[in-house]
Parts: C-alpha cells; structure tokens; sequence
C-alpha cells in the first residue's frame, strides 16, 4: 500500500465522523484551529524562515518570496479568516427545493458534504488554512499536497491544527498533508480515484494545465489570472489610475492581479503618462504596443505572449485599442477568464463590457483585487473557479458541497 493510498483510507474514515457532526461542533473545532495558530505563530515563522531561506538560495523572485512570507500579522489573518468561518450558516443539510409529486410523493433536495476533498497548490502557505477549514466547515475531509517551497510551514501549521481539532473532539485525520513534494506525489494524487470525491488544483497555468489532462479524480479547475482593465474614453483617469495601481502593485503575485491595461485611443495621450508614472516609480516594467511605445519612452515592446501571460511580478501588458468592442474583443482572445474591469463613466459601454465579457467577475470602476472569498462575504475561498460546471468565482462553502434528493412516500409504487 503506498502512502497516498494510506492517506486516502485515513481519510474517508475520518470523512463518516463530519457527516453527523453538528454545526456547533465544527465551531468549535474551527475556534481551536484559530487559536492554535494565534499561540504558535512564533513556531510557524520559525518554520517559514526555513522556506524563506532555501527559496532565496534558489533565486526566487521578489514577488513569490513574497507570497511564500508568513508575518505575525499574516497568521493573524489566517486565523482570521478562520474564525470568519463560524459566523456563517452551515452549509451542510440546507434544503435547496422541494415539491411534493401529484402521486403524493414528497422530494426534497438537500445540500451535503463533498467526502473527501484534495488540494494541490505551490507556494502559499496560508492556503493550507484556508483549505483546511473552508473543508471541515462543508463536511469534507481534506487531503492537502503544498508545493516544496512551503513544506516547512505547511507541515507545522497542518501538525497544528491536526491537534487542535483533534483536541475539539474531531478525528485529526480529516486534515492530512503529502509531505512528499515530488512530481510523482501530485500524479498519485490526481488518480486517488475512491477516496478522493473532488480534486481542486491552486497555482500556475502548468499546475492546473497538468491536473485538467492527468486527472483522473473530478477536477474543479481554478484559473490563472491574466486579469485586464480596459481605460474608456470617458473614464475619471485619476479614478482608472488609483484602480490599475491598486491591482497591478498591491499584491502582484496573487491571481486577481492586474496583468493587462487596455486604454482606449480617445484619452491614450491623457491617461497613458498619468497611469504608466505611478507604475514606473513602483518598479513595474511596462511591455506595450508599437502606441504605447511611441507615448511611453520607458516602456518596451510586447509580443504576442506577452498579452497571453500572467506575469505574477512587476511586468504589465500595455495596448492602445479603438473602442469598447476591441476591448473586448482582445480580452476574449487573451484572458483567462479570472476577473476584468472597464474604467468608464459611459453607463451604455458599461452594460455593454459586463455583458460581452465571458469571465468569472466582472467589474464596473473598481478593482480586480476584490475576487477573493473574504471580499465577496464567503469567508474564506477554496479558490477561484473559471470554469462554468459546479463553481465560477470564488468558491466559498455552498460551492464545495454536493446535494441529494431525499423522496418521502407512504407506500406508492410505479
């Protein structure tokens, strides 16, 4: 029996206990794991200092050292986003419809755990929290396979809150951690077929790209975020400069990153200099059109995958198009289908992006950043869907349950 299969067993069984759990015991469960992680921060730092340390060797760059850094006030936030958890209706036993037959018979669907749930992400350790607790607060046990830039902290924050919930009176199994980071660890995983109910990969074009072709456990496909914003004629620039600041700067290496600006031709001359100097003085290189170029002297030419990439740093695509159609129109050729936003104070072009847009989140004068669980009042999110079977968007606890039908009768037959 090789271990991953050993990790599958372990948790199906420990999957049956959440079944009848009642709403206040995966409370409180969840309150443990959030104080756990509160009075052991300094341990978990230690471990992340470990990460850090080997990732800086390997010429990681500044935007992922900075998604693999666990601070104080970090820590904080997963437990945070924890403890949110509790404050929301269980999502499990939630009658969904029902209706009652001409035979007499009475249907009631009903929303219910996933089973077994398997995460495969890189390097972000605070996913290993959130996907730890979003799962037992659905029902769902987790089996979680972290990238091995994280594996330190991944394997003290998961040893954390086995205790914790272990400590809450719930089996420690039903939050496991492959621990071996190798390529064949997420192949093994991939195909857990009977014991893994769902498969949910977080991370890069080449991760998700690998577990969509290789799976053989129903995938829900996260997306890589090749977000754009498209600058209208019309729009406020001070407004479109603050927003594609505010997505492109503040947290570049997340996926509802700002990767692609569109800016229409009417305002180019006004708004490109105001946008492209508060990105320049941040330290982002702008790759733009032969437009661009000719406005920007800093900026450098961009190719054709150049539009195509998400960039995941201080690198951001630049063109110059007609109107609101092509706008769309290179959106559509280019985007992954994360998260878009139009700049614009034209309510007809407005309606009209939000409608020809085929994207997860669509926005209107606000920034992408705001694809998140959290943001969107989910709590904490398992991921973002850009597929449109089971899940778009933020995947909160009603996206990672399941339902069935439970039929009442008193005796009919067919």
């Amino acid at each position: 029996m090789n271990s991953l299969t050993n990790l599958g067993i372990k948790a199906k069984a420990a999957s049956k206990a959440l079944v009848t759990a009642s709403p206040e015991l995966k409370n409180k469960a969840l309150n443990a794991i959030a104080c756990a992680l509160i009075n052991n921060s300094d341990n978990i730092i230690k471990a992340n200092a470990l990460d850090l340390e080997a990732a800086k060797e390997s010429g990681m760059s500044k935007a992922m050292l900075d998604r693999l850094t666990l601070t104080q006030d970090r820590i904080k936030g997963m437990a945070d986003g924890v403890l949110a958890l509790c404050s929301l209706p269980d999502p499990v036993g939630k009658v969904l419809d029902q209706t009652v037959r001409p035979n007499g018979i009475k249907i009631k669907k009903v929303s219910v755990p996933m089973g077994v749930i398997g995460i495969i992400y890189e390097a972000r350790p605070n996913v290993t929290s959130d996907a730890a607790a979003i799962s037992l607060k659905a029902g769902s046990a987790v089996i979680l396979r972290g990238g091995k830039e994280a594996i330190n902290s991944n394997k003290k924050t998961c040893e954390i809150m086995r205790k914790a919930i272990s400590e809450a009176g719930l089996p420690e199994d039903l939050i496991q951690l492959v621990e071996d980071t190798s390529r064949q660890s997420a192949t093994d995983l991939m195909t857990l077929n009977g014991y893994l109910d769902v498969l949910i990969p977080r991370g890069g074009a080449g991760l998700i790209k690998a577990a969509v072709e290789n799976s053989t456990v129903p995938v829900i496909e996260t997306g890589t975020g090749n977000c754009h914003a498209f600058v209208d004629s019309t729009a406020n620039i001070e407004m479109a400069a603050d927003i594609v600041f505010n997505g492109k700067v503040q947290r570049p290496s997340v996926c509802n990153a700002l990767e692609s600006l569109l800016v229409h031709k009417d305002i180019a001359n006004k708004a490109l200099p105001v946008i492209s100097e508060r990105l320049k003085n941040a330290g982002v290189e702008i790759k733009g059109c032969q437009k661009v170029c000719d406005l920007l002297p800093y900026a450098v030419p961009a190719n054709e995958e150049d539009f195509k990439k998400e960039f995941l740093g201080y690198t951001i695509s630049v063109k110059v198009v007609d109107d609101v159609y092509a706008a769309v129109e290179h959106i559509d050729k280019y985007s992954t289908h994360h998260s878009e936003v139009i700049i614009t104070e034209n309510s007809d072009n407005a309606n009209y992006f939000v409608s020809a847009v085929d994207s997860a989140a669509v926005y209107v004068n606000a920034s992408t950043r705001f694809t998140d669980g959290g943001e969107f009042g989910l709590g904490a999110e398992i991921g973002i869907s850009t597929q449109k079977l089971h899940a778009r968007g933020p995947m909160g606890l009603s996206e990672i349950t399941s339902y069935k039908y439970i039929i009442s009768g008193n005796g009919q037959i067919r």
